[in-house]
């Protein structure tokens, strides 16, 4: 255990910004996987510009890398489009 002040209130905050990070990567996984599941193309592609603003904003932040944002906005926009 940690025995100086400014170690122990680092360790707070780390522990505070990982909850916060783990909650909006958990959200965007399930905004993901929902969009996945979709077979409708209009709801889908209603759907769409949310989750990639989500991406967008979680790769800026540095929630999830700036590729993995790019690979996943591409391989959802080609769910979308061989959507019948």
């Amino acid at each position: 255990m940690a025995n100086h002040k400014s170690s122990l209130k680092r360790i707070r905050q780390d522990k505070k910004k990982a909850e916060h990070n783990h909650y909006y990567a958990k959200t965007m996984r399930n905004a993901v996987r929902k969009l996945r599941a979709m077979t409708n193309k209009e709801e889908a592609e209603k759907l769409y510009p949310s989750v990639q603003k989500m991406l967008d904003k979680l790769a800026k932040t540095n929630i999830i890398h700036k590729n993995k944002a790019a690979n996943l906005k591409s391989s959802l926009a080609a769910h979308i489009n061989q959507l019948g």
